[in-house]
């Protein structure tokens, strides 16, 4: 009995009395409801507890008897309960339990003559029962526990991606540690089935001082978000984790203040990407521009004016989502493609019918990248507090619309699409269908789908993907998984090729064709194109079709 308590608990203990009473042994509530029940017949064959299986037990239905006699117990606070009906007997003790919560019920329903001493039997049994039941019900509160606290970490990292600083820290003050700023992020991934045991080694790792969320949309990986003013043992967390636990592995961000949360999660994301390919499973993001830094003012104003039907929409029904949680649909959809369901805990239906209604009110074909890179620097550059933002808006009426190439034309942009693509030109491949540039430039005018991309260069899927993963170590970035690099690389290809049409005096239209503008673009067409194919057509086409 005992050992079965040890290694078992409560669900063992009662498939053995059930066996000894070759009949339906359970624990209910006072009201009569079943908490946990199992029939066993001598033979050692039964059911679920659900009602009579075991054939000494056939057309009775001895869970609602047991209940019904439960309700009866309790009314008459009796120590213990027998009751015969027709050829069984039901047997009815409480179990101990603490003074401040209610103690659920032994029962057993079996068949007359009862085995030789079953009574006492239960009497002894009730001592381990209880003993398993507390303790299995301090586990599931403890299990909720974790899960609540899980979520609300998963609530603040949310809300730091999203710029709502103020409400993450309101948040985070029920929660420890505190929020850190500046902060480093990492990414780490975790081996299947382990990430809990990553955790708690992390945890011990940093002393405590890391936020550690469960991703929602990678059941592999963790987040970290660490003080950025860490001493130097804190500072190799990445690499210590990496050495604790085989085929671990991590990628880190640069320090980022803490509203820049999701800059730092972009960049410990790609930096992921690399690490895949390095001995010592670690590796950290390299210093490089931002193009909603580059930008400037001209690209604030260029950004407030394309989003503008998105952040100043108005409902029409108060259940129906709002500018802030389209925008917030529109930034996570970007990020994780179709994987946004997870991040947004909505249906895929839903988010195809807000993706479509976002691609109206834009004028935007949300299945192009052109036009998901564009969205993408206009969030990003929204994001990025700038003083010359607030300079722009007064001059807003005495200047023509801006549009996305005008952005690419700046000096800025242009040393920034030259330094982003510079590592392809340092690879040293010549200029054929295995180049580098040739490999991401199709894909890219494939709409980052692989089995086109595959087409245009004569090799087959897997061919592809391998290029593209090679692609992942010359760049340092991640392409086949989102969040993915493909947004700034193919902004960084039209700002190049824009220099090199405006350089030889050509018309600018460039190699992507259409450019997104200020106000106006797609149209109709753009609209249709980003419903139930843009949700899971362009999220699962870009990003999970290119996996």
């Amino acid at each position: 009995m005992y050992r079965l308590a040890r290694s078992g608990g409560a669900r063992e203990l009662l498939h053995w009395v059930s066996g000894r009473a070759a009949g339906w042994a359970g624990l209910l509530d006072g009201d009569g409801t079943v908490l946990h029940g199992v029939t066993r017949g001598a033979d050692g064959t039964g059911g679920d507890g659900t009602g009579g299986d075991a054939s000494a037990l056939a057309g009775v239905d001895a869970a609602a008897l047991a209940g019904e006699y439960a309700k009866d117990l309790s009314r008459l606070e009796a120590h213990s309960f027998a009751f015969d009906r027709g050829p069984h007997t039901a047997l009815l003790f409480p179990l101990d339990g603490p003074p401040d919560a209610a103690a659920p019920i032994l029962a057993v329903v079996a068949p007359r003559p009862l085995p030789d001493g079953l009574a006492v039997l239960l009497s002894d049994v009730a001592m381990p029962l209880a003993m398993c039941w507390a303790a299995e019900t301090v586990e599931r509160k403890r299990l909720r526990v974790d899960l609540a606290e899980s979520r609300s970490r998963e609530a603040v990292l949310h809300l730091l991606m999203t710029g709502q600083l103020s409400i993450a820290h309101q948040v985070a003050g029920a929660l420890r540690p505190t929020l850190p700023d500046p902060v480093r992020v990492y990414v780490v991934e975790c081996p299947s089935g382990r990430r809990d045991e990553v955790a708690r080694i992390c945890e011990e790792l940093s002393g405590g001082r890391s936020w550690i969320v469960r991703c929602p949309v990678y059941a592999r990986h963790l987040i970290l978000v660490v003080p950025a003013d860490a001493d130097a043992a804190e500072q190799r967390l990445g690499l210590r984790a990496a050495e604790v636990v085989p085929e671990c592995v991590v990628g880190v961000s640069e320090n980022v203040p803490l509203p820049d949360t999701a800059t730092g999660y972009r960049q410990a994301f790609h930096a992921l990407a690399v690490a895949r390919g390095l001995p010592e499973r670690h590796a950290r993001f390299g210093s490089a521009p931002d193009p909603a830094v580059a930008a400037g003012a001209d690209g604030a104003r260029w950004a407030d004016e394309l989003l503008h039907p998105l952040l100043t929409y108005l409902p029409r029904r108060s259940q129906d989502p709002g500018s802030q949680e389209l925008a917030a649909t529109l930034a996570s959809w970007l990020a994780f493609a179709s994987h946004a369901t997870l991040h947004l805990k909505i249906h895929r239906n839903t988010l195809a019918a807000r993706l479509r209604l976002i691609g109206e009110l834009l004028g935007l074909d949300l299945n192009r990248v052109g036009d998901q890179a564009a969205l993408d620097l206009a969030l990003r550059i929204r994001a990025t507090p700038a003083g010359a933002r607030s300079t722009h808006r007064e001059e807003q009426g005495a200047r023509p619309p801006f549009g996305l190439d005008d952005i690419l034309r700046g000096p800025a942009v242009r040393e920034w699409a030259a330094q982003q693509l510079r590592p392809l030109t340092a690879s040293g491949t010549s200029r054929t269908a295995a180049d580098p540039r040739t490999t991401l430039r199709t894909w890219l005018e494939c709409e980052a789908q692989l089995g086109p991309t595959a087409d245009a260069l004569g090799i087959s899927v897997p061919g592809a993907r391998k290029r593209l993963a090679r692609l992942e170590s010359i760049l340092q970035r991640s392409l086949l998984q989102a969040p993915s690099a493909r947004y700034d690389l193919w902004l960084a290809f039209r700002a190049l090729d824009i220099a090199g049409a405006d350089g030889a005096g050509a018309d600018s239209g460039g190699a992507y064709g259409a450019v997104v503008g200020g106000s106006d673009s797609a149209g109709a067409d753009g609209a249709d194109g980003a419903g139930a194919d843009g949700a899971d057509g362009a999220g699962a086409d870009g990003a999970d079709g290119a996996r």
